[in-house]
């Protein structure tokens, strides 16, 4: 009996783990039309592991929604940010975030954001796009 319950366990952290990895469905505006969530580049699916894209909606990583021109940890004060990024004076225009999306840990020394980072720059590229409509 043990065993099948170590089993079952098993299947089922399998099951949670794959759940929180994979791409999050796409939220429709009130009337059941898309919104643009539902362009999200196939990249993005990694990212939706720990980030939302509706303003002040926090999972492990903040909320994405107005990242774009926004100065780097100044979203709003329901996310503990890193004192590493707090202190970094980033603006996350272009340049920035493809900076950072190579990988955040070099681009800031100290970030919270666990990220081997996105080495292909059109997939970069997709993502800062697609970073630009979230509001």
């Amino acid at each position: 009996m043990r065993c099948w319950n170590g089993i079952a366990l098993a299947i089922m952290l399998a099951g949670g783990l794959a759940a929180c990895s994979g791409p999050k469905e796409a939220p429709a505006d009130e009337g059941g039309a898309p919104t643009v969530a539902d362009a999200r580049p196939a990249a993005f699916a990694q990212c939706s592991s720990c980030h939302a894209v509706q303003a002040g909606s926090h999972g492990i990583g903040p909320s994405l929604a107005g990242v774009f021109g926004a100065k780097a940890g100044h979203l709003g004060d329901a996310y503990k940010y890193s004192d590493a990024l707090l202190a970094s004076g980033l603006m996350w225009d272009e340049q920035a975030l493809d900076e950072w999306l190579i990988m955040p840990s070099k681009k800031v020394p100290g970030t919270k954001m666990v990220y081997a980072g996105q080495a292909d720059p059109a997939k970069r590229k997709e993502l800062i796009e697609y970073l630009k409509t979230l509001k």
